[in-house]
């Protein structure tokens, strides 16, 4: 990173490593530096006057512990617990995710840099893996982080729309597949398999392709609807331009899915196509 280069000395690739000016590591070039402070857990050296008059180590007698770096991550923490998720701006819950891969050091410029790069926490979250190893800064750690995060929030939001009826639901169901799926580099083609009460059975990406063609095969849909015993399908594929107009292909597989499968009793309810920010139902366009 630039920093690493101002200060002399590499950083291993395989490593998550944020190091503000003010606070150098030790190693590799800078093997004279002092040991830098773990300033969660800092406590004020002892020396003998002090044993001697009893004075106790206590978080306390840093000074200014009320401001500064001291004790930041854990007032961080405890505004999280006290006051909610919505007392963070969405650079400070970056910067709190990115406390799991940074044990020490300010983690907040590089949580700034991210959302600038990506717009917003959540474009953080559904960036390209390959993309965030780009980032100078990130590493196996923090990538791993903020893919966790996207994970768990991508199968919270499954988990609620499996709860009751998905055609019931249909806000719930576009907010659910444009996270899932607006920002995607390449163009991905999946299925959501209902059963006889519309109630989502499961959620498969079929196909992924290029920045404007996913291999679809009405067949292979068809094939695992009966093996999940599906009796209703919605098909979803996202259009990476941002446009999601159908095109003529996308009109003409919908109708080729919807025959294989009318063949075999099983109901085509739509083709949601998703771009940023728009989206655009079949159904809706006189196409189904």
């Amino acid at each position: 990173m630039w920093l690493s280069r101002l200060l002399g000395r590499k950083t291993p690739p395989d490593t998550d490593e944020w190091i503000p000016a003010a606070r150098p590591r030790t190693g590799f070039a800078d093997a004279g530096l002092a040991t830098p402070i773990d300033y969660d857990n800092f406590r004020p050296p002892r020396d003998a006057t002090t044993i001697a008059r009893g004075i106790p180590s206590a978080p306390d007698r840093i000074p200014f512990s009320s401001t500064g770096p001291y004790g930041h991550r854990q007032r961080m923490r405890e505004r999280l617990i006290e006051r909610g998720g919505d007392a963070l701006a969405d650079y400070e819950l970056l910067e709190m995710l990115l406390f799991f891969a940074f044990k020490q050091g300010d983690t907040k410029p590089l949580a700034k840099a991210l959302i600038n790069r990506y717009g917003s926490f959540a474009g953080v979250l559904a960036a390209p893996r390959e993309d965030l190893f780009k980032v100078r800064g990130l590493g196996t750690h923090s990538v791993a982080a903020i893919k966790l995060v996207q994970a768990s929030a991508m199968r919270l939001a499954r988990a609620e729309l499996a709860e009751q009826p998905i055609l019931n639901n249909w806000d719930r169901l576009i907010d659910y597949l444009t996270a899932a799926m607006a920002r995607e580099p390449v163009e991905q083609f999946r299925v959501l398999f209902l059963d006889s009460r519309n109630r989502l059975l499961a959620d498969e990406v079929m196909g992924t392709g290029s920045v404007n063609h996913a291999p679809v095969y009405p067949r292979e849909v068809v094939r695992r609807a009966l093996e999940l015993h599906a009796t209703a399908l919605i098909l979803v594929h996202n259009h990476p331009s941002g446009d999601p107009t159908p095109s003529e292909d996308d009109v003409e597989m919908t109708r080729e899915i919807k025959g294989a499968a009318a063949m075999l009793g099983i109901a085509l309810h739509d083709h949601v196509v998703v771009g940023k920010g728009r989206w655009v139902s079949l159904r809706k366009a006189g196409v189904l």
